[in-house]
């Protein structure tokens, strides 16, 4: 007899294939039972409705990054290196990301519950500019939303592109490096001038 945190665990992780690969409207509460070896009234005793479940799956992916990849503003590049790595060992997590955005909340805040971490975020990132670690002519958000897209830029085409490519690991170290780079040259208190 399994545990029901462990028949939980099995649905989500189908759920999360099946929503990554079609999103919420094209998924299938029967793909996601047969995957999962649970029945569809379980599915939906676990977690109410599709709806719901994708909700969990969006919410478990969204937490474990934020625990995997602790935010540090006072080195921001290393931070958009580790997400980016991140990013590529969890894909899915982009691909929800995108749903979720373009099926359910197609503006304003994407991640109800975590408001917090943002501001918090937003906050350190202030505390930086006013130490002198971080260029003050931006505001704490441009700057918080721009370094995730700035790690987010190859995760998604690197796993399926790279992948195929002979030397897929020299491929994510010199991206990885690029990053960095123009993290730091982005985010620099001193302006570069050529």
């Amino acid at each position: 007899m399994q545990s029901a945190d462990t028949t939980r665990r099995r649905i989500l992780d189908a759920a999360t294939e099946e929503f990554a690969a079609h999103g919420v409207a094209g998924a299938r509460v029967d793909r996601i039972a047969a995957a999962s070896g649970a029945s569809k009234p379980m599915l939906y005793r676990y977690f109410g409705s599709k709806e719901q479940l994708f909700d969990a799956v969006f919410t478990a992916h969204v937490l474990a990054n934020s625990d995997r990849v602790p935010f540090d503003a006072a080195d921001l590049p290393g931070y958009a290196a580790r997400l980016y790595d991140d990013y590529l060992a969890d894909p899915a997590l982009l691909r929800l990301v995108a749903w979720k955005r373009l099926e359910r909340v197609p503006s304003g805040y994407l991640y109800s519950g975590l408001e917090q971490n943002d501001v918090a975020h937003r906050r350190e990132i202030a505390e930086q500019q006013r130490l002198g670690g971080i260029r003050s002519d931006l505001e704490p958000t441009e700057i918080w939303s721009l370094l995730i897209a700035m790690a987010s830029t190859w995760a998604q085409v690197s796993i399926t592109e790279v992948a195929q490519t002979a030397d897929a690991a020299a491929v994510h170290r010199r991206r990885r490096a690029a990053l960095i780079a123009a993290t730091r040259s982005a985010f620099s208190p001193e302006p570069l001038t050529r």
